[in-house]
């Protein structure tokens, strides 16, 4: 069997098997003694442990002339309190066409306690407590609760998947929310049918073997009131053995794109079938995928149509344009400011462009599509692009998985220009798109399948503030700002402007401040100009007293106060939506009757050897005035967990020298 593995973090295959090769546990075998662990060494914090969760998948004959997927599964979980009782809650996905999909059997579930010394078990009732939910045309799932959960409970269920869709080979994740003892995935693959493997994750495999023999399988043709046929032979079987002990929890910290990019897993996606089957290719080249998408109704083939229907939007929005940007620009920006989005994950149309036009609501992928039929009906060159959001998780540049890929945008190519849009987002600018966009490989649908990287390095987040403190004629201390913050900042703060108004964004700014604060005359610059960044500037008045030592921290409001690094040690890289450069200023006139005690003292420190990043922080008086600089710099985005540590201290410096402050002392 040809196999081609895509392995980014793992190693080959290695044959070695360390000590026990078997985990030692069986459904419906519990005794007293499994209940007495209320810790385990694994995880002294667990709220619950996966002592073991197996599964295994199979391909086998079928009564249809074809072949199924068999897949298995056995788990076992220890409930220690109450914080736990969520893992005793569980979804079964299931595919469907149609009306018709994987069939769920052979479920059991069982709730153990331990009374009175004495094991007592609570069996589900899958008839009456198995719900269905229909997420969408391709995705069911089945959800049922364990009965009878206590703190110390023991839960464990088993069941079978059978699927008529052998391009929906059952993925393994091998950790999750709480720690897992035992995790072990087996796949028997005959060599008739190709498939690719996708892994990823940072934990090493305790077992990973393959096995080559030989397989009977049995196919069925029924004909109607005819005698069935019946083929059986022989053929090469891989049989394929993965096995994770003690997996840690994984839990989502701060900048991560999402977890599901990290944890340990391993996936498959069915590319070809060979002899004594038909042979068949099932994962097309992008180039093939781009050109059956440009001609498949519910994506592209809309986009070639003449769409006679969009001249009167058209000619009206650009009646007074003059050239093809400022002519993109007006479209741009008729689209983006009157039709709401109503579903910011999807690929495909599920209603024509006529009647998003009509309606003026559509998901992501209805409205840019429209955009960019918009855009060509006025003589634009524009291209769908297909992505997948820093949520959704990575795509892979070498195989067209298209269930990778979660949201569409517009490239426009204007005098040699490239433009991305996404009018999907009612105060973006003409040439923006937000962070979560910027997710790595995509592609632009168009006859070449033309690859491109958005990645968050490209992006640069630079945000300038400038504070000047001095005490009016009747001794109260009073300032000005005046800030720009970075354009994603910018279009945070117009939201927050449009949703609670001006007020209420700055009575959030005062309370930044900590201390009695009067702020006068504030306002907002630019708040209209969306492919412009903001302007913040306020005067103000600070409640002070006239103590003997008075302390003022330089940074006022705009300080790190927190370390968003908390956890000692990371297992997945930090990912940070785009890099920085923040700077910022103070200046303040030492009160009369007062000298300066004590300031904080100068430093530069780099992140690395590389120059990668650097805090700045300078501080000096002269001649009665205190000028101050504060500038950090981030250069990369994407930090490698080895690279945790050195980002942690990096700004625990940073949060540190934040919290310092000058002390004046009165004079004597």
């Amino acid at each position: 069997m040809k196999i081609l593995f895509y392995l980014p973090f793992f190693a080959l295959f290695s044959f070695s098997v360390l000590g026990q090769d078997k985990v030692n546990v069986k459904f419906g075998k519990i005794s007293p003694a499994d209940f007495a662990p209320k810790v385990y060494p694994i995880d002294s914090n667990a709220n619950a442990v996966v002592i073991a969760d197996v599964g295994s998948s199979k391909i086998v004959g079928n009564t249809k002339g074809r072949f199924s997927l068999e897949f298995k599964r056995y788990r076992r979980v220890h409930i220690l309190n109450k914080n736990g009782f969520d893992v005793a809650t569980e979804e079964i996905p299931l595919y469907s066409e149609g009306d018709v999909e994987e069939q769920l059997v052979n479920l059991k579930a069982v709730t153990y306690n331990l009374e009175n010394g004495q094991v007592v078990e609570t069996r589900l009732d899958t008839k009456a407590n198995v719900f269905k939910d229909k997420i969408n045309k391709n995705l069911v799932v089945k959800k049922f609760t364990f009965p009878n959960i206590k703190e110390g409970s023991i839960i464990e269920f088993e069941y079978t998947i059978t699927s008529d869709y052998l391009h929906n080979l059952q993925p393994w994740t091998f950790q999750g929310d709480y720690p897992t003892l035992w995790s072990e995935y087996n796949l028997s693959l005959p060599a008739f049918f190709t498939y690719v493997f996708l892994a990823q994750g940072y934990q090493t495999f305790y077992i990973k073997t393959s096995k080559d023999s030989r397989d009977n399988f049995s196919v069925t043709f029924s004909n109607g009131t005819d005698a069935s046929e019946h083929y059986n032979f022989s053929a090469n079987v891989t049989d394929y053995r993965w096995v994770v002990k003690d997996a840690p929890a994984l839990k989502e910290e701060g900048y991560v794109s999402t977890v599901k990019n990290h944890i340990q897993k391993v996936e498959f996606e069915l590319t070809a079938q060979t002899e004594p089957l038909t042979p068949h290719v099932y994962l097309s080249s992008w180039s093939q995928v781009a050109d059956d998408m440009l001609k498949d109704e519910d994506f592209g083939l809309s986009l070639s149509k003449d769409n006679g229907w969009l001249g009167d939007a058209v000619k009206t929005t650009i009646a007074a344009a003059t050239t093809p940007e400022e002519k993109a620009k007006r479209l741009y920006a008729y689209v983006r400011d009157n039709f709401t989005c109503t579903d910011y994950s999807d690929l495909w149309l599920g209603q024509t462009l006529k009647n998003v036009l009509k309606t003026r609501n559509g998901t992501v992928s209805e409205i840019n599509l429209l955009l960019i039929a918009m855009l060509r009906h006025a003589g634009i060159d524009a291209d769908p692009v297909i992505l997948s959001t820093r949520t959704h998780g990575y795509t892979y540049a070498l195989y067209p998985i298209m269930s990778k890929f979660n949201y569409v945008i517009c490239d426009a190519n204007i005098n040699g220009k490239q433009f991305f849009l996404d009018a999907t987002h009612p105060r973006l600018g003409f040439g923006k798109l937000t962070p979560a966009c910027y997710n790595g490989h995509a592609r632009i649908i168009n006859s070449s399948a033309t690859a491109i990287e958005l990645s968050p390095d490209s992006l640069m987040e630079r945000k300038f503030t400038s504070i000047m403190l001095n005490t009016d004629e009747k001794g109260e201390m009073t300032g000005s700002l005046q800030q720009q913050p970075g354009y994603f900042e910018s279009h945070e703060i117009r939201e927050k402007v449009k949703e609670k108004g001006k007020d209420e964004f700055f009575q959030e700014v005062k309370k930044a401040y900590g201390q009695d604060v009067e702020l006068v005359n504030p306002k907002i610059d630019s708040l209209d100009n969306l492919e412009e960044s903001v302007a913040v500037h306020y005067d103000f008045k600070l409640s002070t007293s006239k103590e003997d030592l008075m302390y003022i921290n330089p940074m006022f409001g705009e300080g790190y106060k927190e370390n968003a690094f908390k956890s000692v040690e990371r297992k997945y890289p930090v990912e940070m939506p785009y890099t920085v450069d923040e700077i910022y200023t103070f200046s303040m006139f030492v009160p009369e009757g007062y000298v300066v005690d004590e300031l904080p003292k100068s430093i530069l420190v780099k992140l690395n050897e590389a120059g990668d990043g650097q805090f700045e922080y300078r501080i000096s008086e002269s001649g009665g005035t205190i000028s101050m600089r504060s500038r950090i710099q981030l250069k990369r985005a994407y930090y490698s967990p080895a690279e945790y540590e050195m980002l942690r201290e990096f700004f625990n410096l940073v949060v540190k020298k934040h919290s310092e402050h000058i002390v004046l002392k009165k004079k004597k």
